[in-house]
């Protein structure tokens, strides 16, 4: 299961059934779960655990150091969950300590190729990042956040679950949930994507209102979130849109 031209570590901890392809290279402080294949030519350092049955494709870069210059080689850490799917050439680089000292991956997310995470981020499940994105330090993506190819987050930005963000997205404030960013401004509600998720027709419609009172009605958003809280008191839609407003530091895109 471990090609005679990869270099693993002897500390380094492998689960039953891992694969590692050739000329492969998985330092010390690295653990990898029960299933997970690593392709020909990619390197694994730094202090990551893996979770079970991942996919790395060659020459993707895990867990090395960030490119943040008040980096001194901390213990940062990298830890990526299960049935996450790495493609070609992809790069995650392990966290700092001005933030939690970790950069995170959830599950069974699909990051394509080209692909940049920068130390800091937290990255959710069920996310698709497609081609050529670059993630700054300190983003949070929500689970289920679609980001189309070539895309670019500022640093310290969100992105909320269920949004879709379109090809070449330039992102510099946080993205709202279920919303559907396009060429520099949120054009509506992702209405296709959480209808496949399985939302009702009264949560679909709720968030629809909800977006004409944000970006249609010229409100401050405080006076918007006060009457989106009276839309519905039992939507936990709304309920999520409401606490992302609440909690943004960057401020939604508008």
């Amino acid at each position: 299961m471990i090609h005679p031209s990869a270099i693993v570590h002897p500390n380094a901890k492998l689960a039953d059934g891992v694969e590692i392809g050739p000329y492969s290279i998985i330092d010390e402080h690295v653990a990898i779960g029960a299933g997970t294949i690593v392709g020909p030519h990619v390197v694994i350092n730094g202090h990551t655990t893996i979770g079970e049955n991942n996919h790395f494709y060659q020459f993707s870069s895990i867990g090395e150091a960030n490119q943040d210059k008040k980096y001194r080689g901390e213990p940062t850490r990298t830890v990526i969950g299960n049935n996450n799917i790495i493609r070609e050439s992809c790069t995650i680089h392990r966290g700092t300590t001005q933030d939690q000292q970790v950069t995170s991956i959830g599950n069974d997310n699909l990051l394509m190729a080209y692909t940049h995470v920068a130390h800091d981020c937290r990255i959710g499940n069920q996310i698709i990042i497609a081609n050529s994105s670059n993630i700054a330090g300190h983003v949070v993506i929500d689970d289920w956040a679609i980001l189309g190819g070539f895309s670019g987050i500022h640093q310290f930005c969100r992105i909320g679950a269920h949004s879709f963000l379109g090809i070449r997205s330039h992102v510099t404030q946080d993205i709202l949930p279920f919303t559907l960013f396009a060429e520099g401004s949120v054009r509506s509600i992702n209405v296709e994507g959480i209808k496949r998720r399985g939302f009702s027709k009264e949560d679909i419609s709720l968030l629809r209102k909800s977006y004409k009172i944000i970006y249609r009605q010229g409100l401050r958003i405080e006076e918007a979130v006060e009457q989106i809280k009276n839309l519905s008191s039992e939507s936990s839609s709304l309920d999520l849109m409401i606490e992302f407003i609440k909690s943004s530091q960057r401020g939604i895109t508008r």
